[in-house]
């Protein structure tokens, strides 16, 4: 192992740790207070524990349930995504819990509408950088890379249908008011997310290179995708090049980002929103 590649990743652990302490805090300072829920596996571990603490005999904190949900998810990540993106989504959860756990519980605002946008924005300030740098916080992330490897299928819709039972149970429970300033939680975290990373769920590149045999192996040996080549020739310069066009899950662009930076680090690439596919969305 080079020394590079020890550096970076060094750089993507440090980013992994400051993103769980961020979605931590998130919650503990500002939406566990408020009765405002996050979305994905950490709302819902925030509704379960809510659950239980209102109708059981026992409780179980946030972050133990959401280190409990995350368990089975990893499993099959590992089996059908791939190492590791699904070790650095497993450390991940296990810092987010482990922040959850050590932090206290500490209501900074009595004002719930600060609680709400705070609270989301912070949260996805984390989750932002951590998909940035090729890694996840875990639940339906793992869920819609394998369903992504798979087939085709509306990942978002999955996403809608979970934060829907979160905002509605939050509704029954503790009044439509909060529900309602979830909703305002998952829009401010949805917006800083799409400004630090992507929400798109899927992307198309276009790579111009003098390289493409060597980048075609390269991606095909890093990514479950096909690939189109295209004949191309610079405008100034006049040599002859190709352009590869790919689509991609937006979990997989880091990986692609370095695949084409250590095969062709003169490659130019354009990656642009993809609103609709047709035919196969994988490598046969």
């Amino acid at each position: 192992m080079s020394r590079d590649h020890v550096q970076l990743e060094a750089k993507k652990f440090v980013v992994v740790l400051v993103g769980s302490l961020l979605g931590a805090i998130a919650m503990n300072f500002f939406l566990i207070p408020a009765n405002v829920y996050a979305s994905g596996f950490t709302g819902l571990a925030q509704l379960l524990s809510s659950l239980l603490k209102e109708f059981a005999p026992f409780n179980i904190s946030t972050g133990i349930l959401l280190f409990i949900l995350n368990i089975p998810v990893t499993i099959l990540g590992w089996l059908k995504v791939g190492r590791s993106f699904t070790v650095y989504s497993f450390i991940s959860v296990f810092l987010t819990s482990f922040f959850l756990e050590v932090l206290p519980v500490i209501k900074l605002s009595p004002d719930i509408l600060l609680n709400a946008v705070f609270g989301g924005v912070i949260a996805a300030v984390g989750v932002g950088i951590t998909l940035k740098w090729g890694a996840s916080t875990g639940g339906m992330d793992i869920i819609a890379m394998i369903l992504s490897r798979m087939k085709d299928k509306p990942v978002g819709s999955y996403f809608f249908l979970m934060n829907a039972v979160i905002i509605t149970s939050a509704g029954f429970l503790y009044g439509w008011e909060k529900a309602l300033y979830t909703l305002v939680t998952l829009y401010a975290s949805t917006r800083v997310i799409d400004a630090i990373h992507t929400r798109h769920e899927k992307l198309t590149a276009m790579i111009v290179t003098k390289k493409s045999n060597e980048l075609r192996e390269a991606i095909h040996s890093k990514l479950v995708r096909g690939i189109t080549t295209l004949p191309a020739k610079g405008a100034f310069s006049g040599e002859d090049k190709e352009m590869l066009i790919i689509v991609i899950s937006r979990y997989e662009l880091y990986e692609l980002e370095h695949t084409i930076k250590d095969v062709d680090p003169n490659a130019f690439t354009n990656i642009v929103q993809t609103t609709g596919i047709f035919g196969f969305f994988r490598k046969d």
